[in-house]
């Protein structure tokens, strides 16, 4: 079996790297497979979701930092993923992960002969660079610190002054970046995929500890006869996620739903939720709101709320409840 050319793609929540993957899914070489394996801090599978629609390999590691909800359930997933031959093989951790246990796994023994571990790419927003909140986290710091190539996205909703603070901050990395980027809607350079990876340290330690019970994957979601929805809680390293997987025949109220994305205080929101407009994916940062249109059908809704503090979940679950279309009960 040849070796896998494969990428790390890191940045913090909110930053775009999903947006950047379908990015570049979408523009791959036409002959060539590619595969992913996601990895988010929630347990309903939102990013898995809308990956789907592109035609990729997709394997998802639910539940928090892959390295930390356990080794097995990532090599698990990686296992599957090369079993299918893949061109390319691309890796998302969550933005809460430790990049540093994930390029330690894949430059194991276990996987010399079978990946070829190019750049590591790390996805900003500029606007992050002025706030310590993200400044001062350890994962934001080691993201940046193992990058090959530091991409800032967002530059058309960033200032001046936030662009400069990024290249401020980029420039004074040590080893220098191999590339640093500046670009909208997450178009990441296809060639940034072939830069040389450099070994790099990571600023912090991270200590990981886990019993018996999270060395397993998490079962699949699956709807009891009757049953509607499915709730499922997280939380760690400072942050806390409650996330909601719907039923196919649940139909939201597609503009009660913006507003209430809208209004929400949570840090992050991501959906892919049925509504009368069709499916609709939600991207929701600091009460921002984007949406798109995916080619879904028959499909179960999924949103995801992430805060640092503990948000009113069973409020929010009736509001959510309250806001499906009449119709589709």
């Amino acid at each position: 079996m040849k070796r896998i050319p494969t990428n790390i793609i890191t940045g913090f929540l909110g930053a775009g790297k999903t947006t950047s993957i379908l990015s570049l899914l979408a523009r791959k070489p036409e002959n060539e497979k590619w595969a992913v394996l996601i990895n988010e801090f929630g347990n309903v599978g939102v990013d898995g979701a809308i990956l789907s629609q592109q035609g990729a390999i997709i394997k998802e590691v639910p539940g928090g930092c892959m390295c930390c909800v356990a080794g097995l359930p990532m090599s698990v997933g990686i296992n599957a993923l090369l079993a299918q031959k893949p061109d390319r093989l691309l890796l998302e951790p969550t933005g809460l992960g430790h990049p540093k246990e994930v390029i330690t796994k894949l430059t194991s023994g276990m996987y010399k002969d079978y990946i070829d571990l190019r750049a590591t790419i790390t996805v900003v927003d500029p606007r992050h660079f002025a706030d310590t909140a993200y400044t001062d986290n350890s994962n934001f710091q080691d993201q940046l610190a193992l990058a090959d190539v530091v991409v800032a996205n967002k530059i058309d909703e960033s200032t001046e002054y936030d662009l400069i603070a990024f290249e401020h901050f980029i420039e004074s990395c040590q080893p220098a970046k191999a590339a640093i980027g500046k670009v909208q809607q997450g178009e990441l350079e296809l060639s940034w995929l072939d830069v040389e990876r450099l070994e790099r340290e990571a600023q912090h330690s991270h200590h990981h500890h886990s019993d018996s019970a999270d060395m397993a994957p998490l079962p699949e979601l699956e709807l009891a006869p009757g049953q509607v929805f499915i709730r499922k809680e997280n939380s760690g390293q400072g942050y806390r996620s409650c996330g909601w997987f719907f039923a196919a025949d649940q139909i939201f109220d597609f503009s009660k739903l913006f507003t209430l994305f809208s209004n929400i205080s949570a840090q992050r929101v991501k959906a892919v939720v049925n509504t009368e407009r069709g499916c609709i994916a939600f991207n929701v940062v600091n009460q921002v709101v984007s949406i798109n249109e995916l080619s879904l059908d028959g499909f179960e809704s999924r949103i995801e709320f992430i805060d640092k503090e503990l948000l009113p979940w069973d409020e929010l679950e009736s509001i959510l409840c309250s806001i499906v279309k009449k119709e589709s009960l």
